[in-house]
């Protein structure tokens, strides 16, 4: 279930607070790691409730160490080389 809510759906409003909930714990204790495919400036559209929307963006984007990885996938690669 979170799998399909997290995908290109969108994260559905019931899983919003269960959301927010982890990442306010982990941030508390300054160890949270998260990954997307989405550009953070499209973060906010994947929220259906606004007010958790900004609850969970505020703890992620406060003191973040951003990695963006470039190139091609490696699924793509690995394909190639079958």
């Amino acid at each position: 279930m979170i799998i399909d809510d997290l995908g290109i759906g969108g994260i559905d409003v019931q899983l919003g607070p269960f959301l927010l909930d982890v990442i306010d714990q982990q941030s508390q204790n300054g160890l949270l790691l998260i990954t997307s495919q989405y550009p953070k400036e499209k973060w906010y559209d994947l929220f259906a409730d606004p007010t958790i929307a900004d609850a969970i963006l505020d703890r992620i984007v406060h003191k973040p160490h951003v990695i963006q990885l470039k190139g091609e996938s490696m699924r793509r690669v690995r394909s190639r080389k079958r």
